[in-house]
């Protein structure tokens, strides 16, 4: 039998500051409801800009910005056909992410807004 491998706390290991870090801003990058809303959306299927708009209510400079900091975070990815710039969820693990967090709230509809 070996020996109890001991275990190490994530904030006692200065490499795991980085994780932490990152983390929190991937946290940062999620945390604008329309940012979850385009995440929504592109779950189903690559879209263009005038896509989304079509299903998001908002301006189209408002869902520019949105868009090009979750492209810029790593979160979405894009590909050119002709003018159309069309993006798609770069990892389906942040999408899992954003689905799971979201049916939790969800689910806890006793959950009071300040």
């Amino acid at each position: 039998m070996g020996k109890l491998a001991k275990q190490e706390s994530p904030d006692s290991n200065p490499d795991h500051h980085q994780v932490f870090e990152l983390a929190a801003e991937l946290f940062r990058v999620l945390s604008a409801p329309m940012r979850l809303r385009i995440i929504k959306s592109l779950c189903e299927r690559e879209k263009n800009v005038s896509e989304l708009l079509s299903v998001i209510n908002t301006t189209q400079p408002n869902m520019s910005q949105h868009l090009n900091t979750l492209y810029l975070s790593g979160v979405l990815g894009k590909r050119r056909d002709g003018v159309q710039i069309y993006y798609r969820i770069a990892d389906d693990r942040i999408a899992n992410l954003c689905r799971v967090v979201c049916a939790q709230v969800a689910a806890d509809g006793d959950l009071v807004a300040n």
